[in-house]
């Protein structure tokens, strides 16, 4: 059963050319979360974009799961701040503008 909204681990697994216990680990640490459905794991297309860069920073780059949480929260930390700064800007433009 596959929906639009979710993807089977075993076909992310067969694309990307990784094994299940990846994804496994990924969870068990919280890095992603996985949604069973009719005891076959899934995972949220939400979530996707996230876990593709989690593939690459761990098979492309060796980088383990903790060096993978701390680069997540760092990226997290870099997108906040981007955006308050977008914010800060248009509220900037108002008064420069008078």
């Amino acid at each position: 059963m596959e929906t639009p909204e979710m993807i089977p681990v075993a076909e992310f697994c067969a694309i990307h050319q990784i094994e299940g216990g990846f994804i496994d680990s990924l969870q068990s640490v919280g890095l992603i979360e996985v949604t069973m459905v009719e005891d076959h794991p899934f995972i949220p297309a939400v979530q996707l974009l996230r876990l593709e860069q989690l593939v690459r920073m761990h098979f492309d780059l060796d980088i383990n799961l903790e060096g993978m949480d701390a680069i997540l929260h760092l990226l997290d930390r870099v997108q906040n701040m981007q955006a308050e700064i977008r914010l800060l800007k248009n509220r900037l433009r108002l008064y420069e503008t008078e």
